[in-house]
């Protein structure tokens, strides 16, 4: 009877252990968010899709990051690649913009075609669920990082994994970001 007890014990060890490690290796597609313009975006019709992430901002020295960001775009979306960006006004106040001038901003300036959402906050107590994810192991499942500046990339992978982290300075077109994307 004791050996029946502990072969119970450790197969509901090892049940729980994994139901632990399926719940940290959560999905972006379980993010719907709002874009630029106040509809729902829903992350799960991005499924079997490689996503970058990038926190963005009008008035910031990496600004012109929008042109390779949409080059990149233009170049591999058909791809099954897509790039979703999300302003925040966390940094230096460099996106002091409602949603129609950020809107106004990316479509005059850049011709940004990728998806823009509404402005969100990307640090501190106040982020965004989406990027409490993105920036926390526990539920992200692969590691933590901190948002550093205006455009730091998250790659996601077709299963709405995360991939990496890349730095704000490290361009779009990055021989790393454009292997990642081929591969």
């Amino acid at each position: 009877m004791k050996t029946e007890n502990i072969i119970l014990a450790l197969l509901f060890g090892a049940s729980a252990a994994y139901a632990q490690t399926d719940q940290l290796r959560s999905s972006i597609h379980q993010f719907v968010v709002t874009d630029i313009d106040g509809n729902p975006f829903h992350f799960n019709s991005l499924k079997g899709k490689k996503v970058m992430v990038v926190n963005t901002a009008s008035k910031c020295g990496l600004t012109s990051q929008y042109k390779k960001l949409q080059s990149l775009y233009e170049k591999y979306g058909r791809n099954n690649f897509v790039i979703v960006a999300f302003p925040s006004n966390n940094f230096m106040w460099q996106e002091p913009g409602s949603n129609s001038q950020i809107k106004q901003f990316c479509e005059k300036n850049y011709g940004v075609s990728f998806p823009v959402m509404e402005k969100i906050t990307v640090k501190g107590s106040s982020k965004h669920p989406i990027y409490a994810f993105l920036t926390d192991a526990n539920k992200n499942g692969v590691k933590s990082s901190s948002v550093t500046w205006n455009f730091q990339k998250y790659l996601i992978d077709e299963e709405g994994q995360l991939v990496d982290v890349i730095s704000p300075r490290t361009q779009p077109d990055d021989p790393k970001i454009i292997d990642w994307i081929k591969s």
